[in-house]
């Protein structure tokens, strides 16, 4: 129990960090989420939605999705980076027993952050600060 604790805490730390360093943004929770625009903002929420249903794979699909219609890394599409961190960060937020009945861990979570950010050319970053923990 302690052991996830620290993981879950160190996990937040380092979207929070993250987005500190690539966004200037000091966020510490779920409602201070900022987006750009309403259509992030709504995205991000469906994404939730579809993860507190329990189609945490499903929500990963659609995210993945919207980056590659996007061309992840394309100027101006910065935004969806965000969304992806604060997603993760959000996943991160449930417990070990929901994520393990809905086939999904930590480990994803840390795997779904280094994939985003090195799709955006930060994945060093995230490595280093995954090392860091």
């Amino acid at each position: 129990m302690v052991e996830n604790d620290y993981i879950m805490r160190m996990i937040h730390e380092m979207v929070r960090a993250l987005i500190m360093l690539i966004f200037h943004k000091d966020q510490d929770t779920e409602e201070e989420l900022i987006f750009l625009d309403g259509v992030n903002q709504d995205f991000y929420q469906r994404l939730c939605h579809l993860a507190d249903e329990g189609k945490i794979n499903e929500a990963e699909n659609m995210l993945y999705e919207s980056l590659e219609e996007n061309d992840w890394d394309r100027e101006g599409t910065m935004e969806h980076l965000e969304v992806s961190l604060a997603f993760y960060d959000y996943l991160n937020s449930k417990s070990n027993d929901f994520l393990e009945a809905h086939n999904y861990s930590r480990e994803e979570i840390e795997e779904g952050i280094l994939s985003v950010t090195k799709g955006y050319g930060y994945g060093s970053l995230a490595a280093t600060l995954l090392e860091n923990r």
